[in-house]
């Protein structure tokens, strides 16, 4: 399948960072197979109007942020919205609910726009109730006093379980409706901030709508309900959230510890009592969350909500059930990623002979088992780094032609590009830099 340009740069560009990709993660995917049959399912399951949980468990480097990845472009392809939010002990703590809210509708995407998509799906909305009405009236174009007074008669209507509960979440829909019929293109933008559970929006801007103060951890629960009403209507699948790094409850305090994981804990117990139709939530953590004595294990109800039995061999595990595990990269699919990642680069390169010649097969294969030895044999850790260094290599190899990577690179680890578990582990070895002589490799 041939590969746009811009998708292959963007690939490439975030590997040569270090990072995981935004897009393209299908190009990059090793062992996802496993995996898809029972995601898709679960994401018909969302379509129909029925709330998911899925928990991934893995250590550093398993690839947690990848399936993370992987899933979004997964769902936007078939018409969900996807928002990532990383759980963080001073910016974004999990019993903060309004707070998490927030950063989700900032990150909020859709298959036709990256981030800052809540605008888009509200004024998509409005579209689909004007489109709605018109049919009503046998396609007859209305008047826009009338249009706009009917349309607003239909969105109390498709709003009004949520309004019993947050009463300011279509009224501030309705305000900004008439804020925009109006002109007032800033006022509507500061109530739209508003539901998004922005801070600091102007007192003017509030008295329009009627609203007082800021949406806070109830008011975010139920807005939540309300942007899944909007994107049903405007014609989404549902909505995809993504809570990564979960594990960082562990960390804090153990008052916030415990608030966090009841929070989380109730938002399992909502989305399975019938509350977020149309909601899929993947948490991801390592295994010491699940199952060590300062994540999960710390709330009973919580625990007992997320346990599934693991046996020995994962290869047997259920890829259906609530919590799922990843397998640490082994040194096959190290080198498979590296391969694609040489033939995707390659693909693009108007030196593409001299890539696949100078980053053979063989050359591939002494290159990551050298990276892997330059931290300490730990397969798992080295996925990010092989795939920074391997990018490098073939920038050289591109750019330069009489570069030779086998007399002319040599692998150098510096402490300031590493994380602290790869610093851990790179520090065993006595060295963080290793010359060509190092790299073995078969001829």
């Amino acid at each position: 399948m041939a590969v746009s340009r811009q998708r292959r740069r963007e690939t490439i560009d975030a590997l040569r960072a270090g990072t995981v990709p935004k897009r393209g993660l299908d190009l990059l995917a090793v062992g996802m197979d496993r995996f898809a049959l029972a995601v898709d399912s679960e994401l018909d399951s969302v379509r129909s109007g029925s709330g998911v949980l899925k928990a991934v468990r893995g250590e550093y480097g398993s690839g947690k942020t990848f399936f993370a990845r992987w899933l979004q472009e997964r769902a936007k392809r078939a018409g969900f919205a996807v928002a990532e939010v990383q759980i963080s002990e001073t910016e974004t703590p999990l019993h903060r609910l309004e707070t998490v809210y927030r950063r989700l509708m900032e990150r909020l995407s859709t298959a036709d726009q990256e981030q800052g998509a809540f605008r888009a799906i509200v004024d998509g909305w409005f579209f689909a109730l004007e489109e709605d009405l018109l049919q009503e009236n046998g396609g007859q174009q209305l008047e826009e006093a009338v249009l706009l007074e009917r349309t607003n008669d239909l969105m109390e209507k498709r709003l009004a379980s949520i309004t019993k509960m947050a009463p300011a979440f279509a009224a501030t829909l309705r305000a900004y409706r008439s804020a925009l019929a109006e002109g007032n293109v800033a006022e509507a933008e500061a109530l739209l901030a508003w539901v998004a559970g922005q801070p600091n929006v102007s007192a003017s801007a509030k008295r329009r709508a009627g609203i007082k103060g800021d949406v806070d951890h109830f008011g975010a629960l139920s807005f939540l309900q309300g942007l899944l009403v909007l994107l049903r209507d405007a014609g989404y699948a549902g909505l995809l959230v993504v809570l990564d790094e979960v594990e960082t409850l562990q960390r804090v305090r153990g008052d916030i510890r415990e608030k966090g994981l009841n929070a989380l804990r109730q938002l399992i117990d909502e989305i399975y009592g019938g509350r977020f139709q149309g909601l899929y939530l993947l948490i991801t953590g390592t295994p010491a969350f699940f199952t060590g004595p300062q994540g999960a294990q710390r709330l009973p109800p919580l625990s007992q909500r997320l346990h599934v039995e693991f046996g020995p061999d994962d290869k047997f595990d259920n890829p259906r059930a609530i919590q799922i595990r990843l397998r640490n990269f082994d040194m096959s699919g190290l080198n498979e990623v590296g391969r694609k990642v040489r033939d995707l680069f390659a693909e693009g390169s108007p030196a593409a002979d001299r890539v696949h010649q100078l980053a053979s097969d063989a050359y591939l294969e002494a290159f990551a088992n050298t990276m892997v030895g330059a931290l300490g044999g730990k397969v798992g850790l080295a996925p990010r780094l092989y795939l920074k260094k391997l990018v490098d290599v073939l920038d050289r190899i591109e750019q330069f032609p009489d570069f030779d990577p086998r007399k002319d690179y040599g692998l150098a680890l510096a402490d300031a590009e590493l994380s602290l578990e790869e610093r851990a582990v790179a520090s065993l070895t006595g060295s963080a830099a290793f010359g060509v002589d190092d790299i073995k490799l078969k001829l």
